[in-house]
């Protein structure tokens, strides 16, 4: 199996779950997510306006943003750059919203929740291949701690990622969280909790 053939499945995956029991599985996921999020309580966090077929982590900002920085994604060429989240939000390209550009520049964000169409054997991000995350991460001096989150598992434990792919620590699903592995790791020691794919 190659990239591009997973990508279809996992996104055929996603449209079903797009359309049965979306609330439910959402509100496991962002259960999930807001239970990491205090576990490591990072200052700042790079979240993302989701898309139909993306878990819509919206309900978070509210609360979040009292105590922690929300930045999003703000397209520009080929990546993006974050921009602090507020309103109003423009639709641009690809259908995405996006709020008003900043000229703020940020050099350090502690975590990113990161939507994903499927994961690979390697942990590493499979997207819609733009390469806009790959290009972005690729920029960072200091990763983040780095969370998937996906409306429907959909992961492969065959390695079909190149070395340039995002890689994650931690993959949320309505199914169960999954830690990478101590084999795999070389920023942080997390022992794997739930299933792996």
């Amino acid at each position: 199996m190659d990239k591009k053939t997973f990508r279809k499945q996992c996104l055929a995956k996603l449209q079903k779950a797009e359309k049965n029991g979306r609330l439910n599985r959402n509100r496991k996921v962002l259960k999930r997510i807001d239970m990491i999020i205090r576990k490591y309580n990072p200052k700042s966090i790079l979240f993302y306006l989701p898309m139909s077929h993306e878990v819509d982590v919206r309900p978070l900002f509210r609360r979040l943003r009292r105590d922690r920085k929300i930045y999003v994604p703000f397209m520009e060429g080929e990546s993006f750059k974050l921009v602090q989240y507020r309103l109003p939000l423009k639709k641009k390209r690809f259908g995405i919203y996006e709020p008003m550009n900043s000229h703020f520049y940020l050099s350090k964000i502690d975590m990113a929740i990161v939507p994903v169409v499927g994961v690979d054997g390697r942990f590493r991000r499979i997207g819609f291949g733009k390469g806009m995350y790959d290009r972005f991460f690729g920029s960072l001096r200091q990763k983040p701690l780095t969370v998937f989150v996906q409306l429907a598992k959909c992961c492969t434990k065959k390695r079909i990622t190149d070395d340039f792919d995002v890689m994650a620590d931690i993959y949320i699903t309505p199914e169960d969280i999954t830690v990478r592995g101590k084999k795999d790791v070389d920023r942080i020691d997390h022992r794997r909790c739930g299933s792996h794919c």
